[in-house]
């Protein structure tokens, strides 16, 4: 079993910035792939960013590249999600979650959110306009 428990959400103006952390337990962390999705209300949860276990291979989704940063610190069990430039439409519940495997080859990432073992309880990210 993985833990994982998000932090830093907030309400932050249009072209703030906020950073997200997911603080692990558990098995061991660095054996595992790392993701951020998000939840807006009415929506389903969608793929926001993921992260390979060494750091070194990372991939967004196209609303949120150039903006959006994903990283790692293994030796202290926590990924973060730097959030810049915000807009209302990033407005969500961010959930971490954990995965064996991130990407199957020819530029195809894990961004399913069925193929992903553990989960946060989520923060609550608001952008006001």
């Amino acid at each position: 079993q993985v833990q994982l428990v998000e932090s830093g959400g907030g309400l932050v103006q249009a072209g703030g910035s906020l950073r997200l952390s997911c603080a692990a337990s558990g098995r061991t962390f660095s054996n595992y792939g790392m993701g951020w999705f998000r939840q807006a209300p009415g929506k389903e949860r969608e793929f926001v960013a993921v992260i390979s276990w060494s750091g070194g291979m990372t991939y967004y989704t196209d609303a949120v590249r150039g903006r959006f940063t994903i990283s790692r610190d293994n030796a202290n069990d926590t990924m973060y999600l730097q959030m810049n430039s915000l807009k209302p439409e990033d407005t969500a519940v961010y959930y971490c979650a954990a995965t064996l495997t991130i990407y199957y080859g020819g530029g195809h990432y894990n961004t399913d959110r069925e193929r992903y073992e553990y989960w946060g309880q989520g923060t609550q990210v608001t952008v006001s306009s």
